[in-house]
C-alpha cells in the first residue's frame, strides 16, 4: 500500500468507496487546519467531510451527517508493514 491516503474514504463498509486495508491502518483527518476525529466520509478532491451529529442515529442505526467543506488533509497514523 502505498503512503498517500485514498482521495475519498468512507468507514461504512456497504459503500464502494470503503477500503478495508486504509481503515486497518488508520486514517487521521485535519479538516480547515483542525484534527477531527468524528469524520464519517471524506473527498480530498471535492474538498469536504461527513461529520456524525452528536449520537443522533436514524431509522437503519446508521448515524445522521452532516457535509462540510473546506481543506481536507487526510494522513495515515501508521506506517505501512514492509515485509
Amino acid at each position: 500500500m502505498s503512503d498517500t491516503p485514498p482521495d475519498h474514504l468512507c468507514n461504512d463498509p456497504k459503500s464502494p468507496f470503503f477500503d478495508e486495508a486504509a481503515m486497518e491502518r488508520g486514517i487521521g483527518i485535519r479538516f480547515n487546519g483542525a484534527e477531527k476525529t468524528n469524520i464519517e466520509e471524506y473527498c480530498v478532491s471535492e474538498g469536504w467531510v461527513r461529520v456524525s451529529v452528536g449520537k443522533t442515529v436514524d431509522r437503519h442505526g446508521q448515524p445522521l451527517t452532516m457535509k462540510l467543506k473546506g481543506r481536507v488533509e487526510p494522513y495515515f497514523k501508521n506506517a505501512a508493514d514492509r515485509a
